[in-house]
Parts: structure tokens; sequence; C-alpha cells
């Protein structure tokens, strides 16, 4: 019997487990594994890395029955991709069918024909299913609520647990209790609390890179290729970093290692994988560190360490977003400042000829080709703008102070950069440098502003949402 068998792990999940290095050593993965595999509540405290859930989530899987009930997850939109990943194998290791729905469109047919036992979706999601009476969750057993403190609207919840059975049960995994401590209160009553989160910042510096989960892979060889160590070690918490790590590295190359466990002194250290507080101490006495960390996890890493560096990654698609944006920006003052109506009378035999986004596609073509031959493609004294949208409005009580604050601290934009801030009623745009306005977006997702946890993106100019 193994050691995830003797914590009340089925045969299946714990053989999952073992495959992916994970170990059942941490005094806290001895209280909560078997927690959620006896159906208890549970709320587990872990950095913003879904690989720190896969040991609890198999002690849930193996306490359910497939047949009539169905788990539910929850997850933050950005972070569906990553918490999937680890939800696969364990679904598969116990004949599971799982549903990842980002809309409720394709997840509607396949609850209502009975093919999904775990659905892992957003908040939002889950809601408009259930008003298709697609999910029911009174026949809901286990529900997980993942980083609650990332979710959009919280008040989505209310009307999904109105109907949980109290038997069901609930699991939080969380990065600020804190923050969940009301949640769990009002939905995981009685639930034994375990894991690590930070009390106060790690002594020390380490730089960060603000990277989505899904590119850690070709960020870790950017920076080997722009820092050129000598020597270098890649932390992950387990196998299923090292095996994503194994197909953008180079075979062979003695200079760099992959490690999982304790890491290897090194001219460079790169955490693939958020550290708990008491793993960086480890990293940092082993050489300088480089966490990889996505847009919202910014609030984790100014908690866990003292001295924090971001570090920004040079890239052809960075280079060739900024031109494009120069370029529209410019096409859009061409048609706010002078409508082209004689060019539209030129142009209209084409339109009737050929679909109209096609003809615009060959103008842009003859133009960009002329412009590269010829001069830069925007005058320097009109800088390109784009505008950043932000999830906090005047029903929030948000002011265009409270963005200005938010984006001169945490974005280190300067003030005279910031544009037009525009408050409306559920969201606000800000207008920004064009080149500068990715960077806002990740460093300000997460952010708490008027005690509510914000989203940010750059505005294409669809629909509000």
């Amino acid at each position: 019997m193994s050691e995830f068998e003797k914590l009340h792990v089925s045969a299946p999940l714990a053989a999952a487990l073992e495959a992916l290095g994970v170990h059942p050593a941490d005094p806290s993965m001895r209280e909560a594994v078997p927690t959620a595999a006896r159906g208890h509540n549970l709320v587990v405290i872990s950095p913003p890395a879904a690989c720190y859930a896969s040991a609890a989530l198999a002690g849930m899987l193996s306490h359910f029955t497939a047949g009539g009930s169905r788990a539910v997850l929850l997850c933050p939109d950005p972070a569906l991709d990553e918490w999937a990943s680890v939800l696969a194998p364990l679904a598969l290791a116990a004949g599971l069918g799982l549903e990842v729905a980002r809309t409720p469109t394709r997840a509607t047919r396949r609850l209502r024909a009975g093919a999904a036992d775990l659905l892992l979706t957003t908040p939002d999601t889950a809601l408009s299913l259930v008003r298709r009476s697609a999910l029911k969750m009174e026949a809901v057993t286990h529900l997980a609520l993942c980083w609650p403190e990332f979710y959009e609207d919280q008040e989505a919840l209310a009307p999904l647990m109105q109907d949980l059975s109290k038997d069901a049960q609930r699991i939080v995994f969380t990065s600020r209790a804190e923050i969940s401590a009301d949640l769990a209160e009002r939905y995981a009553r009685r639930a034994l609390v375990a894991g690590e989160a930070p009390s106060t910042p790690v002594p020390g510096s380490a730089r960060v890179v603000t990277v989505p989960w899904r590119n850690r892979a070709s960020a870790v060889a950017s920076l080997l290729e722009l820092l050129d160590p000598a020597s270098a070690t890649i932390w992950t918490r387990d196998r299923g970093g090292v095996e994503l790590l194994s197909r953008t590295l180079l075979p062979g190359d003695a200079t760099v290692r992959v490690e999982t466990g304790d890491a290897t002194p090194a001219d460079l250290l790169i955490a693939c994988d958020l550290p708990t507080p008491s793993r960086l101490r480890q990293l940092i006495e082993a050489g300088p560190v480089v966490l990889l960390a996505p847009g919202y996890a910014q609030d984790y890493t100014r908690r866990l360490i003292e001295q924090r560096q971001p570090l920004r990654l040079p890239g052809l698609l960075e280079v060739a977003d900024r031109e494009s944006a120069v370029r529209r920006a410019t096409i859009v003052r061409a048609l706010e400042e002078k409508p082209p109506t004689a060019a539209v009378l030129a142009l209209a035999p084409l339109f009737e000829r050929f679909d109209p986004t096609a003809v615009a596609a060959a103008l842009y073509d003859l133009w960009t080709s002329q412009v590269a031959a010829t001069a830069p493609v925007a005058s320097p004294e009109v800088p390109a703008t784009a505008k950043l949208w932000v999830g906090i409005g005047k029903k929030d009580g948000a002011t265009a102070n409270d963005l200005m604050a938010a984006l001169t601290r945490e974005a280190r934009i300067d003030r005279k950069a910031i544009g037009r801030i525009e408050v409306r009623e559920l969201y606000c745009l800000v207008e920004l440098p064009a080149q500068d306005v990715e960077r806002a977006a990740a460093l300000v997702n997460g952010l708490a502003i008027r005690k509510r946890r914000v989203s940010a993106r750059v505005d294409r100019g669809g629909k509000p949402r």
C-alpha cells in the first residue's frame, strides 16, 4: 500500500499523484488529504498555483461516486487552463468525465446527456447553466471554490449556493486566507484549515516576470537567453512542470537542471511554479531567484518577498504588437479628424465586388509596405494610445483618482502619460500609451481597488462585459 493510499486516496488516484512526484511528507498535506477523502469541508492555503491542489483534489475524487452525483469546481476565467491541467489526469485516473466550460453552450448539452461527472467553470458560467436548467446544484455532492479572491464577481456565488445540499462537501483553495475567511464561514462551515501563507515577506530579493501560465516554458527559454547564466536550476513543484520544460529546453545541456525538490545551487534559480515561503527561502540560499507569476498572482509575490524587481522579456511579438498599435492609432485619428468621404466614393465599386474587410486589408498592406520603405509609421509628436479596461465602476464607488493611484503606484506609469479616465457604471476605461497598456493590464489585474479585487485587460473595442 502506498503512502497516499494510507491517507484514504484510492489506488488509481494515488498512482496518478506518485507519477507526478507529489509526496505526502508535508504535514499540511497529511491533514488535508484524508480530510478531503472522507468528504469533510476543507480550506487549503497555498500559493496561487493549481499544482498545489492536486493531492486534495485526489482525496475529494476518492470520495466521489460516479452516477447521479456531480462535482463542480469554480475558478477565475484566466485560470481555467491551469486548473484543467491539474484536474484532467486525476479525472482520467478515476475514470470520470470532465467538462471544462468556458461558455455555457457545449456544457449544456454535455450536462443534459450525463457525460460530465466533473464540471470546471467560472461562477458566471455556472450560474448561466443553472438558469438553463442544465446544472442542478441540489445534485452536486462536491464543490470546490478555487481562488475565490480572484473571482470577478463573488455575488454570483449566492444563487449557486442557495440550492446546494447542506451535506455536500465544500473545499476552498485560496492564497489569501484572510480574504476568503468570510466565504469559508458562509459556505464551508467547520472546515479544517491546512497550508502555508506568507505571514511576513521572506527577507531578500527576487526578480519577477509577469507571464501567462501557459507561456511559462517559453519564458524560461527567453530568460536563459537574456541572462545567459553559466549554470541554472529551474524549480517546479512536480513532474508535470519537468515534462513541460523538457519539450522546450535543449536536451543534453548540462548547465541547466530541472528539479522538484531542494534546488541545486546555481548562478540563476528560476521558479517555474510560485513557491511557498519555506521553499523560497531554500531557493534564495541556492542563488539569485527569478519568479514566474501570472498577472493575477502579483499580489502574492508582493506578500512573499521583501524586494521584488520586475523583469520584462523582450520579444518580436511585443515589437510587432507595438508597431501595429501605432498604425491603428494613426487610422483612428484619420477617421476622427476628417471622414474620408472622397475615398469612400472612389472605393464604392470595389465594395460591391469584394468584402469591404478584404478591401481594407489590401489597402493596409499597400500602405504599410510603402511606409516601411519610406518613413516611420507615425509622427513622434503624436503618441499612439490604447485603452485599459478595469472591472470596477461607479456602483463600486470607484473614482478616477483610484485608477490614477493604481497605475502610478503598481504599474509605474508616468502620471503625465495617463490620458482620459472614463468611470462608467460597471467598469472604467483608461487611455494609456499603446506600448504600456499590456504591462499595465498584467500588473493591475488582481489588485484590490476600493476593497474589491479587480480584473483588467486591454480594451479591444468590443461589447463591455
